[in-house]
């Protein structure tokens, strides 16, 4: 099947959890995308998954998986999955243990997309409310055209996952299916340690794919 670390801070992670001990904890998920916790052993082994360190994922036939690496330190920044026209980034957060940050970098990214001369715009979608992006992206001509992209939060025990749709999928949803099923399918792997909130979840590389590695279903 195909398809930046900052230093710990286990202060930070310690006084947001004692802030958090008053809040709620958020509903348990109907569907994926799910927690390592909350699938079994060998759900979680499959032969048809890729395990991608802090992300495990599934993709569709046809799907391509390309690795986001940092040349300098080797580290896998994000997964993106391309299928024909369309394509799927992940990215994985830690977070609080009892209170989701979804809403607070919904903002966040709201705000950029205002900054960069763009528009950001609420919806509900499947997963909950998302964000369609529309902002000006320069081609390699020189041309300034609008890019449209979905920005889909998804706030799971201690983590929070980021996934943007964009080309045709982000536009057409028709085109959008393979996408959100692969998003559904996905499952985080948070682990124990303390991590500071927002860093981003390590990723890496399959077992035996090299640094530039890229692979079809």
């Amino acid at each position: 099947m195909i398809f930046r670390r900052k230093a710990k801070n286990e202060d930070l992670e310690n006084e947001q959890a004692l802030a958090d001990e008053e809040a709620g904890t958020p509903e348990p998920r109907a569907e994926g995308p799910f927690d390592s916790t909350e699938v079994d052993a060998d759900v979680l082994e499959a032969e048809d998954r890729i395990n991608l360190g802090a992300l495990v994922i599934t993709g569709q036939p046809g799907m391509e998986l390309r690795l986001q690496v940092d040349e300098q330190s080797g580290q896998v920044q994000a997964i993106l999955l391309v299928l024909e026209d369309s394509a799927l980034e992940l990215r994985a957060f830690a977070a609080p243990k009892k209170t989701g940050i979804w809403s607070e970098v919904r903002r966040e990214i709201a705000a950029e997309a205002s900054r960069m001369g763009g528009t950001a715009t609420e919806t509900e979608g499947p997963f909950g409310t998302e964000l369609v992006l529309v902002v000006p992206v320069e081609d390699p001509d020189g041309q300034i055209f609008s890019q449209t992209s979905r920005v889909i939060g998804v706030d799971g025990p201690r983590w929070l996952l980021r996934a943007t749709v964009l080309g045709r999928a982000a536009v057409e949803p028709d085109a959008a299916p393979p996408m959100e099923e692969t998003l559904r399918n996905t499952i985080v792997v948070r682990g124990t340690e303390p991590m500071a909130v927002r860093e981003s979840l390590p990723l890496q590389l399959p077992p035996g794919a090299q640094p530039a590695a890229e692979a079809e279903a």
